[in-house]
């Protein structure tokens, strides 16, 4: 059975998202170690999991893009998750509609190559969050204030560490276990 891990970049005050929505916030601690480490995450799932507005800005983007992440984000098959789309022209991707927590739950028995990689958008995280599946948490830290935002978390939540790296650019990565 596969698990879910959340791969999101958030500020040193927990913020995943500024007031405004941009997300050039990102860039601030980016080194090439922080890049291979999220080429590595990204290429080690087994499926990527998105939200119908990630979806689109990534559909729009990776299949002619030569960045770093381009080919893992082309080639692992992705689940989009949205009552509203109709179809989807990126490469092997699937719609799933309904229930969140049943098709993570379906998800997870059948997929058993990789883990389940969940990418943020802020309101997609947080109903995952509120499902109770995630298995782990890998976040990006990245060396920026933001002040104000959005947050991933509605509600308190303990988790476990796994491991830290730290960045030559100041990101820290942080991976959690969701049930310490």
């Amino acid at each position: 059975m596969a698990s879910l891990v959340l791969k999101m970049s958030v500020s040193l005050d927990g913020y995943a998202a500024p007031v405004d929505g941009s997300g050039d916030w990102i860039a601030a601690g980016g080194s090439d170690d922080a890049m291979s480490w999220l080429v590595e995450t990204l290429s080690k799932a087994g499926a990527h999991l998105m939200g119908a507005t990630s979806y689109a800005a990534m559909a729009a983007y990776y299949p002619s893009s030569s960045a770093p992440f381009a080919k893992p984000m082309n080639e692992i098959p992705k689940v989009v998750f949205s009552d509203s789309l109709t179809s989807a022209d990126w490469g092997e991707t699937t719609i799933v509609t309904g229930d969140l927590a049943e098709a993570i739950t379906r998800l997870k028995k059948e997929h058993s190559d990789g883990y389940l990689l969940a990418h943020g958008g802020v309101r997609f995280a947080r109903s995952l969050v509120a499902t109770g599946l995630i298995d782990e948490y890998h976040l990006l830290v990245h060396p920026v204030i933001l002040g104000a935002g959005e947050r991933i978390f509605p509600a308190p939540l303990t988790l476990g560490p796994i491991r830290t790296t730290a960045f030559s650019g100041g990101a820290v990565a942080h991976v959690f276990a969701a049930h310490p």
